[in-house]
């Protein structure tokens, strides 16, 4: 799943940002409001944490924008003031969530996996298609008694994929939605990242298939299927 993690502070960006790669989210971060509205505009994601005092537009002006453009996008709201007004004041601008600082990191991995429950979005614990199944704890593929633990993009990779089986999703399409704007990578990686995960299913003898369709993209079918 990806994220937009808007904060002006370079230290909690960094230290944020690690936190929720490790926990299995594709981030982009950025530093000020202008490009936490521009991204959310532009960009597709799963959910936004936004930090309330920023320069060039505040995180409430970017909730109020995006929610006057009809995006449903789920928002935790984060803000060194607690107070009671301050937090109404962001619910009834159209925040899902409020996160006062300082805050521990396990609590906010925990929000953020709770506002993502209560959205459309959200993924099981436990993935299953066809003869295989994902664990998002674990990062554990599993066909069977065999399986195999994938690395952090080879799993963001293969969840994609088993949240939208049958249907074909472009290099491009998983390029910008797993490795996010601002990654250093290039489109190679998608292949390779396919590669890897073709061994991994033939590893641990699946018969789901990841397909080729040729100027189009990638699909998951499952033996025979098209």
């Amino acid at each position: 799943m990806k994220l937009l993690f808007a904060e002006d502070d370079p230290d909690i960006c960094r230290g944020v940002a690690t936190l929720l790669q490790r926990s299995g989210y594709t981030v982009d971060v950025v530093h000020n409001g202008r490009d936490a509205l521009n991204y959310l505009t532009n960009g597709d994601y799963d959910a936004a944490i936004l930090d309330i005092m920023m320069p060039g537009r505040s995180g409430l002006d970017v909730l109020k924008e995006i929610r006057r453009q009809g995006m449903g996008i789920p928002v935790m709201l984060l803000t060194a003031l607690g107070e009671l007004d301050d937090r109404v004041t962001g619910f009834d601008s159209g925040a899902d969530d409020y996160l006062p600082k300082p805050f521990a990191g396990k609590e906010l991995v925990s929000r953020v996996r709770a506002l993502l429950r209560r959205t459309e979005s959200f993924v099981p614990d436990v993935c299953s298609f066809g003869d295989v199944q994902l664990d998002s704890g674990t990062y554990q593929l599993s066909c069977g008694a065999r399986s195999v633990r994938l690395g952090n993009k080879a799993f963001q990779l293969m969840q994609m994929l088993m949240r939208h089986p049958n249907k074909i999703m472009s290099a491009d399409e998983l390029m910008e939605h797993i490795w996010g704007w601002d990654a250093k990578a290039e489109i190679n990686v998608v292949f390779t990242n396919i590669s890897l995960m073709r061994k991994n299913l033939a590893k641990i003898g699946s018969k789901v298939k990841i397909r080729v369709v040729r100027n189009a993209g990638y699909l998951l079918a499952y033996g025979d299927e098209s």
